[in-house]
């Protein structure tokens, strides 16, 4: 059997529901989620991209190839020569300041899938790695196209939060997730069925923590 991508999500189908139709993301579509949650989640979203960049360069130390090397590379140069300084700059939208930011204190959510991620990628391959970090790297491209397709949907100005959606709605997002999935299909193709298992089960693990992130945005927790 050649496996893809779709198979992690058709294995895990409750938890990828449940992550990217998560209260948080209904709330957020329908303008109705409280500004503090969201705030909170903004701040600590800057620190799980700090942990991401090191994820990048643990997958560069795991590369096998010239390729992926340059793809890791890539990945962690636009985080912290692009993306962290995008958002920082969102941040001041909502009154986050950047001292702030560099001050807060991981909440428990955060630490459980940043670290996670980072433990997988330590004791398995770069394959694993990426698996983890595909319900972050794919999801958020999911939400956002999840959102459009939802008639409760509200864009424009008259939601607070359009600039999110518009964020991982983009052209620029929107490639990188499927550039990302074409990476994870070339590399599912070759697994047994005994090693898709066990990919499954970072997938599914790894699901659970970003409906766990959701929640703590949610719920305000430290």
């Amino acid at each position: 059997m050649v496996y893809q991508f779709e198979d992690l999500k058709k294995a895990c189908p409750e938890e990828w529901r449940d992550y990217i139709e998560h209260s948080f993301v209904t709330q957020l579509g329908d303008a109705t989620l409280a500004a503090n949650a969201f705030q909170h989640y903004l701040k600590q979203d800057y620190l799980f991209l700090i942990q991401f960049a090191r994820a990048f360069a643990l997958a560069a130390y795991k590369s096998p190839t010239l390729a992926d090397l340059r793809q890791a590379k890539d990945g962690m140069q636009a985080i912290l020569d692009t993306e962290l300084g995008l958002h920082i700059d969102f941040c001041k939208d909502w009154g986050i300041s950047e001292d702030e930011l560099a001050n807060l204190p991981e909440a428990r959510a955060t630490l459980a899938y940043t670290r996670y991620v980072l433990d997988t990628g330590n004791r398995g391959d770069l394959l694993d790695l990426h698996v983890a970090l595909s319900p972050c790297m794919v999801g958020y491209g999911e939400i956002a196209n999840w959102l459009n397709h939802r008639s409760e949907t509200i864009r424009g100005e008259s939601n607070p939060y359009d600039a999110w959606i518009a964020m991982y709605e983009s052209d620029e997002f929107q490639e990188a997730m499927h550039a990302e999935i074409r990476w994870l299909d070339d590399r599912l193709a070759e697994v047994s069925p005994s090693r898709f298992e066990q990919l499954t089960r970072i997938f599914r693990d790894a699901t659970r923590l970003e409906i766990d992130f959701w929640e703590m945005g949610l719920t305000l927790s430290d």
